[in-house]
This record gives structure tokens, sequence and C-alpha cells, in this order.
């Protein structure tokens, strides 16, 4: 039902804004919830699906009070920041059909093969409609002068809508407009009916979805905020508690007919990019859904469809950074981040995460595997460098390294890495040894310029000559 859709904004807003612990997310009824939820419906019927809703609710709040949220922080940002421009394609491919005065398809990929039909069979109005709206949204924030700086205390957004909807009931334009449902035909939440093991699996797998696209919201709100101009005044997520507060809405929302809740990503991005810096602005969104579905059905009916699509389009574009993608690219997390976004765009906001952390580990087990081991003689002294970590399936290709350096030679072993395991420290320890032994000479640095790194014989918490303590002990890994 359509109106399930407003209880959900509206709950969202209000419980979740109150009482979870993301103060900038905005939560409400979701695109990632959006295949979960057709397929309760259609399997169970809308009331078992509200009170999956409640279950599901109830399901975070156990979540939240074992605290586990906090397993979201280790999450890579790549797969944070790939979540969100996936989640920018999606919203603003599926926005330019209604732009263009058509209808919007199922997926991103079916978007894409109707856009050329669709460009070929545009409407003049909804495209001239959009076209002042995306102006407006761009240059309303650089208006020039005294007058300029008082103006733009009005969000460009409500300006941009607000222009575009008086231009166009001013020249009569023939557009789609928007229209909110009838609260007549509203249904609430009755008892689950279904096999057990079916309603089962339904709650858990709500559960899941619910809190993964929540909490991720909540760490990419963080990055948002975060990189605004200017000093920060927002307190960081406290994830349990976000948990607690996504429960608690879901509970509300189910009980009143409402869809699943979770953080949204779109409007999340829209209230950090407003300047939002309280928990009162999430709140705010939750009583004007309130007000707008009960006192200005006749006022917002007048918005072009058009003007709105144009400014979701716009928000979906920003959420595309390529700062974040300079970023990715400079630290090598291009891939999992490239992954992230195509998974998103092409199968879903959950399944695209799963891919990214999947490509994420792969790409971390890659890299402490992948070990370069060099030998070269310089003025006498011969040089061992290790680039990448050292762990036992090193050591082959580290003893080879080193049984090239003849005995009584002065040797520097250079390890450009962060992490020893036990077996490299024996083998390390072991040739350091022998080579002493035989009248040699063995010293072992990091990468940083002037950094000695303990020899392997002192790795027992004994300080350096420069006066730096080191940790590790012949039984466990070491840390350079």
């Amino acid at each position: 039902p359509l109106q399930a859709g407003l209880v959900a904004a509206a709950v969202g807003g209000l419980v979740a804004g109150l009482l979870g612990g993301s103060p900038l997310q905005v939560s409400g009824p979701a695109a990632g919830l959006t295949v979960v939820t057709a397929d309760l419906i259609q399997r169970y019927g809308w009331r078992t699906t509200c009170a999956i809703t409640v279950l599901a609710g109830l399901a975070q709040l156990g979540l939240g009070c074992l605290r586990v949220a906090r397993g979201a922080l280790a999450v890579s940002p790549a797969i944070v920041h790939g979540m969100l421009a996936g989640i920018g394609v999606t919203i603003a491919v599926a926005q330019v059909h209604i732009v263009l005065g058509g209808t919007p398809q199922s997926s991103v990929p079916d978007n894409l093969r109707a856009l050329p039909a669709q460009l070929a069979d545009f409407d003049p109005a909804a495209v001239s409609a959009s076209l002042l709206t995306l102006t407006l949204l761009l240059f309303w924030p650089r208006l020039p002068g005294r007058i300029g700086r008082f103006l733009r205390r009005i969000p460009a957004a409500l300006v941009a809508v607000t222009g575009a909807t008086a231009v166009a009931s001013a020249a009569g334009l023939a557009l789609t407009q928007v229209d909110l449902p009838s609260w007549r035909s509203h249904a609430l939440a009755g008892l689950p009916e279904g096999p057990v093991l079916g309603l089962v699996a339904a709650v858990l797998t709500t559960t899941l979805v619910c809190s993964v696209q929540s909490l991720l919201g909540a760490v990419a709100v963080d990055k948002l905020a975060s990189a605004r101009p200017g000093p920060q005044h927002v307190k960081r997520s406290d994830l349990d508690r976000e948990l607690l507060g996504q429960g608690a809405a879901n509970i509300v929302s189910g009980s009143l007919g409402g869809l699943p809740v979770a953080g949204v990503a779109v409007r999340s991005s829209a209230n950090v990019r407003a300047g939002a810096v309280s928990r009162n602005s999430t709140m705010l969104h939750g009583v004007l859904v309130v007000i707008a579905a009960l006192l200005m059905v006749p006022l917002l009916e007048l918005i072009p469809l058009a003007s709105l699509a144009a400014l979701v389009m716009a928000v979906g574009i920003q959420m595309v950074s390529l700062h974040h993608i300079r970023t990715v690219t400079r630290h090598r997390e291009v891939l999992v981040y490239a992954v992230t976004t195509l998974g998103v765009v092409s199968l879903g906001v959950l399944e695209g995460v799963v891919l990214g952390i999947a490509v994420a580990v792969a790409v971390a087990l890659h890299r402490l595997t992948r070990t370069r081991i060099t030998h070269e003689e310089k003025g006498g002294t011969h040089h061992v460098h290790v680039r990448g970590q050292l762990t036992f399936l090193a050591v082959p290709r580290l003893s080879r390294a080193l049984h090239l350096v003849p005995p009584g030679a002065d040797t520097v072993v250079a390890l450009d890495g962060s992490f020893m395991d036990h077996a490299a420290y024996e083998a390390l320890h072991d040739w350091q040894s022998t080579h002493r032994a035989r009248g040699g000479t063995v010293e072992i640095t990091g990468r940083r310029a002037g950094l000695r790194i303990a020899e392997p014989g002192d790795l027992a918490g004994h300080p350096t000559p420069g006066g730096r303590q080191t940790g590790g002990t012949p039984d466990s890994g070491c840390r350079c």
C-alpha cells in the first residue's frame, strides 16, 4: 500500500531520529528493502508482512543489547564509498526516465536498455520543468552580494521545487504531478500466518537487510559529515544505539501498518549536504511527512513529478564522489570500490556489499601472501630487501636470499612491511645467529627513514639504540 511508505517515513524520522545513535541519518522505507518487502507481500500478504516487520524490530533490539553493531566498523571504507556510489547511480538512472517524462523500470540494466527509446520520445514540458529545477539548484547557492548571502539561507532544493511548481502552474504545462494516497484503505498489522520456518527465515532476512543497510549508512554519514568544510559539531554515530533505534522504529512502523524502516542513503546525504548538525533535522523530516500527508495534500499534488525527479537525480549524482575515487585509487582499493558499486547497481545493496566484502578479503589475503625479496651488494655491504608482509609463505624465498650473503659479510636486512609471523621470525633469527657466529654483522631496519628495528634476538620488549621500545616475543608475530 502507498500509505505504508508514508507511515514508515514518518516513523523513521520521529522514532529512529529520536532514539537512534546516528544523529544525521534519515530513516524510512529504503530502496534496498524493495525486493525483500515485495516478496514478503506476495508470499504472506500485507498484514503478515507488517507482523514480520515488528518481529524484525524485536530482533534488532536484541542485537543492539548484545552490542554487536561495532562489527560494521570493520568494513573497508572503499566498500562504504562504493555502496554510496552504487545507490547514487541506481537512483540517478531511474530518475532520468521521469525527467524525460517517462516511467522508470525495475532495475538499472532495464532502465539503461529503455533509455534510447525514452530519449527518442521525451516530453518537452517535463524536460523544461527538470531543467528549471536543476538551474535553480545549481545557481541558488552562488547568489552574489549581501542580498544573495541572506537568500542563500533558504535551502536550494526548496527553492528549486517551489520555483518549478510555480512556473509550471502559471504556464499551464500538462505535467504528471505528485499523487498522494488516501488513508481510507489503510490496513494495520495482523497476527503472522504461514509456515513457521518460512516466517523465521523472513524475519531473519528482514533483520539482516535492515541492520546492515542502517549500520553501513551510519558509517557513511559519519564520513560525509567529517568531509564537510569548517569545524565539526556532530558526534560520531553510536552504532549499538542506532541498532536499538532502528529496532524500535520497525516495531512502531509494523504495528501501524508501515513498511520496514532502515537508514536511507539519499535522504541522509541530502541532510548532511544541507548543513544539519543535530538529530533535530532528522526528527523534523518525520514531522514534515506527517504534516504533508495530513494537511498539505492539495498543495503537494501541484508539484511536477519531473521536478522532484531532477532534484533526486542531482542528489544521486553527488553521491558518486570523485574525491572518494581518488582516495581509494591512492590506497590501491579501487577494485573493491568498483566491484561494490557495480554489485549495488546490478544486483542490489546487500548483494553489492557482500561482493565488496568478498573482494576486500581476497585483496587483503593477496597482499598478505605477496612478498618480494631481493638481494644486492653495494660497497661491500649486502642488502636484503623484503617488500610486503613476512609470513611463513615467504620463508623459502627469504632463506634463499639470505644464503646468498657470504659468511662474515656486513648485511642490512630492510623490512618494508608491518608484520612478521613466528615462522619468519625463527628463520631470520636462526640465520642471524649463524651469520654473527661466522664474524658477520647484521642490521635490521624498517621502511621509515631513521627508524631502526630491534633485531629478532632482542624482540622481547627491549629498547632500541634510539630509545624506542619494541614489542613482540619469540612466540608471537612481531610488528615492525
